[in-house]
């Protein structure tokens, strides 16, 4: 997606919307199925600019079927953080 311009950047509203409903969908829905689960539109470039930021950033993955899954946990890392095991 680097040498593609980008006609519409994700506001950070949009991304936090993406991100809250895949966590509810973790695991269930591909990539235009989950598009359609939003509470409202947003062009699907747009979407797919946020789905790219996060499976950069390693909050999601793709499985093999092609369905999105949510990987980011906060919790356990602080976990791992109270444990000395994660430096910040």
């Amino acid at each position: 997606m680097e040498n593609e311009t980008i006609m519409h950047s994700p506001t950070l509203e949009s991304v936090l919307m993406v991100e809250e409903t895949l966590e509810k969908y973790s695991g269930e829905l591909g990539k235009y199925q989950l598009w359609n689960k939003l509470p409202r539109k947003m062009m699907y470039q747009t979407f797919l600019v946020i789905l790219n930021y996060l499976e950069k950033s390693n909050k999601i993955i793709i499985d093999k079927e092609g369905k999105l899954v949510w990987i980011w946990n906060p919790g356990f890392i602080r976990k791992l953080q109270n444990k000395g095991l994660i430096i910040k």
